[in-house]
């Protein structure tokens, strides 16, 4: 760990909740690049829905993991680069749920994982356009819950990268660290 020891911090199920719907939002919204290019492969949807149940209050079981890992295997057997993203932004969202509370910057990866990987999506989709992907990342920051934000802010911050996954990993932890949110949000 490079001389530094891992902390671990309190990390309650309501901010996993939290976390994980927001998640699923992000990961929803690139949702549809996925399926025109697989469109009777459910496992990314099911993996978003499976989120859903669990940030309304169900129960964290082997079932999620298993979603979770099914849209990873959908995104490893898509042809398609930005239908490869949008896969694994839904099987992060699944994972979500299962975030270590772990002050480690490999985990902010289980927090903005899900938007950039959705934001990634978008841009590629678009021929490359970053800008469609800049504004996925603005949405996502202005759509943080304040519990999410609490929790990365246990975490180291990312640091910023050279490939793009890492640029929009780091504009999201860097923005919604920086965004003040309401108390009640």
């Amino acid at each position: 760990m490079m001389g530094r020891e891992s902390k671990y911090f309190t990390l309650s199920l309501e901010s996993l909740r939290a976390l994980g719907n927001w998640a699923a939002d992000c990961a929803e919204r690139a949702l549809p690049v996925f399926e025109k290019h697989a469109v009777s492969d459910t496992r990314p949807r099911a993996a978003i829905e499976g989120i859903r149940v669990f940030a309304g209050g169900g129960k964290r079981t082997a079932q999620l993991r298993s979603l979770a890992l099914a849209a990873m295997t959908a995104a490893r057997e898509v042809g398609d680069p930005a239908a490869v993203a949008a896969a694994r932004a839904a099987g992060l969202a699944a994972s979500s749920a299962y975030t270590h509370p772990l002050a480690d910057v490999h985990q902010t990866k289980h927090v903005v994982g899900p938007a950039a990987y959705a934001a990634l999506a978008l841009e590629l989709d678009h021929a490359g356009d970053s800008t469609i992907a800049d504004g996925e990342v603005r949405w996502a920051i202005e759509h943080v819950p304040s519990e999410v934000r609490e929790v990365l802010l246990q975490m180291p911050a990312r640091q910023a990268g050279n490939g793009r996954l890492d640029k929009l990993l780091y504009a999201l932890d860097a923005g919604i660290r920086s965004r003040t949110l309401p108390q009640d949000a």
